[in-house]
């Protein structure tokens, strides 16, 4: 099975997540995989199609659509 480790918790929510595991007689770890399994629920079962939805306007000056024209000379 794979593991997950996740860094930098704040100790608020550590300590919320272990009052939370012994209010439900789960260890830390069980209270996790409870928590992730809750959430895997409630995910959708595939994502929607996202349609790109181009607008053109136009403009009275033409652009020959250079990186230079479109990010300045930054280059960004």
């Amino acid at each position: 099975m794979k593991s997950i480790l996740i860094r930098e918790i704040d100790q608020d929510t550590l300590n919320a997540l272990k009052r939370l595991a012994k209010f439900h007689n789960r260890s830390l770890q069980g209270e996790l995989h409870a928590i992730i399994d809750r959430a895997v629920k409630m995910s959708p079962s595939s994502l929607p199609e996202r349609n790109l939805e181009l607008v053109t306007v136009k403009t009275k000056t033409a652009s020959s659509w250079r990186r230079e024209e479109i990010y300045d000379s930054e280059g960004r």
